[in-house]
């Protein structure tokens, strides 16, 4: 049987990503139909004609022009039952990630958003598999061992980007009993392992961004006394290889995977890292973190030093990821998390070449 695609979140980093490593592993892909955003449409065709020439493979896209958070999905009736007849794989990755997003926007997005994907893949008549990206920060402020097939809900959260994905991930997997359903729970993403590559300047980066614009400095102080805090950071490339293979993977049906690194991090070794990196210095002394998210609290201070205040919690959280289901699935696969510390230095050389290109900074509010 052919298979039919149908993603949200064209033209994103991670979707172009995914479909070309999609078309790589499925001999049986014929057609990929993109929602896009009529203000998008420009960019997807260009990022369209650079994955034809790249797979080389004659596979057929089409543009359908709609809107998550719409009605239908902004289409016709004609296309949407159109498409309802025809896919027969879904991937819903339209999300807007950003720690400091406002509630409202947030939640038409992440929730209503994936409300309406969900209404639409209900009639899918040939639906073999709805692969869903969620975060593995759905976890919110619970701590402790986190594990895949837990989703509850925390006390709080650290910000609205975390309790919508919940939400909409509660929706989700309401979901797991009529229909095949895959999520996937990546830790922060960052840029490739080998190439350091990227499109934007966020989460890891922010700090990056803070020892460039206080590169002045005679030394580099920690922002935190806290010695067991682990900041699960993990490589694109890492994320697509290992949801491409799972979306296919017949035993992928009904479960969610935490795509985290087994072996992260602390917060503090990747500051010495970065410290390391770009300065090569050792971090000494320390600014506390209630004086150094006074200082974020000024929007003309976190915007001169590229930060989100936001980001800060990352570096107290108490949380661990099990991912053992992922592991375990992926294990024949071959597909491992590469090293975080082994590719620090491609992360900070292409952050270094790209730093002061405007399109890869976020813009901090």
């Amino acid at each position: 049987m052919e298979h039919i695609y149908f993603f949200t979140g064209f033209p994103g980093f991670i979707s172009n990503q995914l479909i070309m490593e999609l078309i790589r592993r499925d001999e049986a892909i014929n057609k990929i139909y993109l929602l896009v955003l009529p203000q998008q449409t420009a960019k997807a065709e260009v990022e369209i004609k650079r994955l034809e020439e790249s797979s080389g493979k004659k596979v057929a896209f089409e543009i359908v022009i709609g809107d998550i958070t719409k009605e239908h999905l902004a289409c016709s009736l004609d296309v949407y039952h159109e498409l309802q007849q025809q896919v027969t794989h879904l991937f819903h990755l339209a999300a807007i990630y950003d720690l400091a997003v406002p509630e409202r926007l947030a939640r038409l997005i992440n929730v209503m958003g994936t409300k309406q994907v969900n209404e639409w893949a209900k009639g899918v008549t040939a639906l073999k598999r709805y692969t869903y990206f969620s975060t593995a920060y759905v976890a919110g402020m619970r701590e402790g061992c986190l594990y895949e097939h837990e989703l509850t809900r925390p006390k709080s959260f650290k910000n609205h980007y975390e309790q919508t994905k919940y939400e909409a991930e509660l929706l989700v997997e309401e979901l797991k009993k009529e229909i095949p359903i895959t999520i996937i729970r990546p830790g922060i993403v960052k840029g490739h392992s080998r190439t350091g590559e990227t499109i934007k300047f966020d989460g890891p980066y922010f700090i990056l961004n803070f020892l460039d614009r206080l590169s002045f400095l005679p030394f580099f102080p920690y922002i935190s006394t806290e010695r067991e805090t682990v900041v699960n950071l993990v490589p694109i490339d890492y994320i697509i290889q290992a949801t491409a293979f799972l979306a296919l993977y017949k035993e992928g049906a009904g479960k969610t995977y935490h795509l985290t690194d087994p072996n992260p991090c602390t917060a503090r070794e990747i500051y010495e890292l970065f410290v390391a990196e770009l300065h090569n210095q050792k971090p000494r002394g320390h600014v506390p973190l209630s004086l150094s998210k006074a200082f974020l609290s000024i929007p003309s201070l976190r915007r001169y030093l590229g930060v989100e205040k936001e980001a800060l919690d990352y570096f107290t959280w108490k949380g661990r990821f099990d991912c053992s289901l992922a592991q375990g699935d992926l294990k024949a696969s071959g597909i491992m998390c590469p090293d975080f510390r082994e590719g620090v230095p491609a992360m900070v050389d292409y952050y270094i070449t790209h730093k002061h290109e405007k399109e890869y900074q976020l813009k901090i509010r």
